[in-house]
């Protein structure tokens, strides 16, 4: 029968170090190499296995904590209607990802300090010592620390989100992932830009609240402008009570009127205000629409015309006179 060892017969290490694994094999043995050498066997590796495990499962639970605001954002009506529920999804969801990412990195940093720890480490050194670190990487790495610092306020101010067409300058397209440091775009080609959110000097962003369809309709010279008006009207119209783009047009179309006089044409200029990223399927049933009914109303969209003088050199010989009839 084993008889339980006083607490002051076991040895100094496991008194230090408060291990229970220590204790208990020294315990039930009366072995202080074996008890010494359990601990570190099979006490700190499983301290720091629990501490890995922790921070997963913690880690697990403010991702799901965040996914569940991230729909409930995305499902719930938000003032503006369509235009305003979509803004909103597309925030939360560049949130979330912002969010997801310092979780991850506050939880296994301190995971990490407890795992040191936990191996006799002493942190506060190793803290102080990060701090001044961190001071000088800050000063040698200033081009890193402006690209997490503008990604964080740009998300904040929600210049963009993932969703969002944008022009970044160089990089035009859809935003397709938000991070700390680099955002990534596609653009119409297929063609991804991977921009570093400290290099971004402005954002153009045509998917915020709503967009505009801009047609310029070009007509010939003798064509009518009021009657050309009132066509461009009834189409405008026409499509704004269509039921397939009840939702795509948020306001009723507008006529602007004449926009340019050109060499060749009188521009006509229609806006239709849609909701955001649908301005470009606007515009393309639009025109489809304004050809029909310019085909149908014998209008027509004049094509350029160029008008070339020819010179004969002084003292030439006249062209001969074609014979009358002849092609």
């Amino acid at each position: 029968m084993l008889v339980p060892t006083p607490l002051l017969d076991m040895p100094t290490q496991c008194q230090e170090s408060d291990s229970w694994t220590c204790a208990a094999v020294f315990e039930w043995t009366g072995n202080e190499a074996l008890a010494r050498a359990a601990t570190w066997l099979i006490g700190k590796p499983a301290a720091i296995v629990a501490i890995l495990v922790g921070a997963l499962v913690v880690r697990w639970l403010a991702s799901k904590a965040v996914d569940r605001v991230v729909r409930r954002a995305t499902v719930t009506p938000a003032p503006g209607g369509r235009a305003g529920h979509t803004r909103r999804a597309q925030r939360a969801r560049s949130l979330g990802t912002l969010l997801k990412s310092i979780g991850t990195t506050v939880v296994f940093g301190i995971a990490f300090v407890m795992a040191l720890s936990e191996i006799g480490v002493d942190v506060a050194p190793i803290l102080a010592s990060a701090g001044v670190l961190g001071l000088a990487i800050g000063f040698g790495a200033q081009n890193l620390v402006k690209d997490f610092l503008s990604g964080v306020m740009m998300m904040i101010e929600d210049q963009y989100g993932v969703g969002d067409a944008v022009d970044l300058g160089e990089a035009v397209g859809t935003v397709e992932a938000v991070g700390l440091r680099v955002t990534r775009v596609r653009d119409v080609n297929g063609t991804v830009w991977y921009v570093r959110n400290g290099e971004i000097l402005r954002v153009g962003n045509q998917s915020q609240n709503w967009a505009r369809t801009v047609l310029d309709v070009n007509v010939g010279y003798n064509e009518d402008l009021v009657r050309v008006r009132r066509i461009l009207e009834e189409v405008a119209h026409g499509l704004w009570d269509d039921e397939d783009f009840r939702d795509l047009v948020i306001e009723e179309p507008e006529v602007w009127g004449v926009e340019n006089l050109g060499p060749d044409a009188v521009a006509v200029r229609v806006t239709l205000k849609t909701a955001p990223l649908e301005q470009w399927a606007v515009a393309r049933e639009m025109r489809q629409r304004i050809k029909a009914r310019f085909d149908h109303e014998g209008i027509v969209i004049p094509l350029p015309q160029r008008v070339v003088w020819h010179h004969d050199a002084p003292g030439a010989p006249a062209a001969p006179a074609s014979p009358a009839g002849a092609e």
